[in-house]
């Protein structure tokens, strides 16, 4: 591997999971690893799978499903934990056991209870027996950031005696800042006398938005792995967001020599699947994938651009998988060309699929005018049928205004019978989805969240609601879009309670608590 070469080690299943509501089945889990492998991700940690014998379970299944890529489980200084990811990762062509403990003074004393010297025994325990496991293991210390420099040598070094082949040093609550994080990985470099044998990594969280720069900043002082998510999901602020150190690297190779083996192309598309499957929407500034990231309203910048884009562009939509037109089709477009304009967005659907896509598209064309891009992905992504989709809404009548009450009439097919509701209320979708919950009668979820926003723009634009619903401890997003926002509405809340029904027959409520606990500032 060439020495300027970054590793990018993606953890939107494990730690972008542990953002409140975004938490996925194993299709979602499975559907997203195979995309991000087909990105070009090195590394991708599946989850945690002592957690639950759902987030087990779906770590096996990535791990049988990616060819390429290394699959990764995260597993505490424990045994057990090290035990359960050996076995959720087995199936894997190439898999890595990822265990950590705290070397943080408070952490040690407050969450570990144990000494300096229980921590260093607890390093070369836990990382020699991941090794009777796997040959590929990743350490990591804890809150690195707010560690005491010298033990952390000490730990450093007896990690990779123990067999670690990548350590990793996690600024856990996004405290330090860039020239300090990076004159820790500089002094790793000068002061572990085997860190030859390792690969250093990063791993920065988001509490001062500094993720990325820290990341950057490590890389450029000998760090040559960098753990991110997909939008930034992550724990509390989020973690370094993918897109945007990829763009950095690529875009200021003048500053920052390295090079990752992502295809920048797909950016786009996976970000747009990662939002579409947690319900968390990508604010409209964000950098690279925000709706606005390539958007000029102002008249200076309009004319600069039609003059050369080069004038307030620093790198192109092209280059994350966007076009600039909108998409020149509608509803006497034919399959070939709808076929056209998918490969060119970087999609290749089977026959079957594309036949199911392609009557979608006729049916979108027919009730709007303007398609774009964005409609036609939010399309794809919206009419995905889940896995054990037991829920199908059948129709859906709905009155209202401003006198007298709202009401919802809704035909339901669950598991191929017909059921119906009918509710009035106070408010339509109010009246929606308590018609939904009558006619399925099997439980009743608590309403968490509800957002409405357009995919597109124009008074025709499709409409996308995100619901999330609690039922016990688990919680469940979906997704719902059409030119409606009614119907968009009970598409979302019924592809969640399909989520939760899948979830329980997982088995998502034997959840270990003190694992999630551990884990969730990593």
């Amino acid at each position: 591997m060439s020495q300027n070469r970054v590793l990018i080690f993606d953890t939107t299943l494990r730690d972008g999971e542990q953002s409140p509501g975004a938490a996925m089945n194993q299709t979602d889990k499975v559907r997203i690893a195979l995309l991000l492998e087909e990105m070009g991700v090195d590394i991708i940690e599946a989850g945690f799978a002592i957690a639950s014998n759902g987030d087990f379970e779906a770590v096996k299944a990535v791990a049988s499903a990616v060819k390429k890529s290394i699959v990764c489980s995260l597993a505490r200084a424990q045994k057990k934990d090290i035990e359960r990811a050996a076995e959720a990762i087995a199936p894997a062509t190439r898999g890595r056991i990822h265990t950590f403990i705290a070397t943080s003074p408070v952490h040690m004393q407050y969450k570990l209870q144990m000494s300096p010297d229980q921590v260093l025994e607890a390093i070369k325990d836990s990382v020699s027996y991941a090794r009777k496991f796997c040959s590929d293991v990743e350490w990591s210390a804890e809150d690195a950031g707010r560690s005491d420099h010298d033990f952390l040598m000490r730990c450093i070094e007896t990690a990779i005696k123990a067999g670690a082949g990548t350590v990793n040093i996690p600024d856990t609550v996004g405290y330090t800042v860039p020239d300090e994080f990076g004159a820790l990985i500089r002094e790793i470099t000068e002061r572990v006398p085997n860190i030859h044998k390792a690969v250093i990594s990063t791993h920065c969280h988001n509490d001062l938005g500094l993720a990325v720069a820290n990341s950057l900043a490590g890389v450029m002082n000998g760090a040559r792995q960098i753990e991110c998510t997909i939008n930034g999901l992550g724990e509390r602020a989020g973690n370094a967001a993918m897109e945007e150190i990829v763009m950095a690297l690529h875009t200021r190779s003048d500053r920052l020599p390295y090079t990752t083996g992502i295809k920048t192309e797909m950016i786009s598309r996976t970000s747009k699947l990662v939002s579409s499957i947690t319900g968390y929407h990508v604010q409209f500034n964000k950098a690279v994938v925000g709706r606005n990231a390539f958007a000029h309203e102002s008249g200076i910048h309009q004319d600069g651009m039609l003059k050369n884009a080069k004038t307030y562009e620093i790198m192109s939509p092209e280059s994350i998988g966007l076009t600039k037109s909108e998409l020149p089709l509608g509803k006497l477009s034919g399959r070939n060309a709808f076929k056209s304009k998918l490969k060119d967005l970087g999609i290749d659907l089977g026959d079957n699929a594309l036949t199911e896509a392609f009557a979608k598209f006729k049916e979108l064309a027919d009730k709007k005018r303007h398609i774009y891009d964005a409609d036609l992905l939010a399309l794809l992504q919206g009419h995905i049928v889940e896995e054990n989709e037991a829920i199908k809404l059948t129709s859906l009548q709905i009155t209202g205004g401003t006198k007298g009450m709202a009401s919802a009439k809704i035909e339901l097919d669950v598991g191929g019978d017909s059921r119906k509701g009918q509710v009035s209320a106070e408010g339509t979708v109010e009246a929606i989805f308590a018609a939904i919950d009558l006619a399925f009668g099997e439980f009743s979820a608590q309403l968490e969240s509800f957002q409405i926003g357009a995919v597109s723009e124009g008074i025709d634009a499709q409409a996308q609601v995100t619901v999330r619903l609690k039922y016990h401890e688990i919680s469940a997003t979906g997704v719902g879009v059409s030119n409606d926002t009614l119907v968009a509405s009970a598409l979302a809340y019924i592809k969640a309670l399909n989520r939760i029904m899948v979830m329980r027959e997982k088995g998502h409520f034997g959840v270990n608590a003190d694992a999630i606990h551990s884990a969730a500032a990593i």
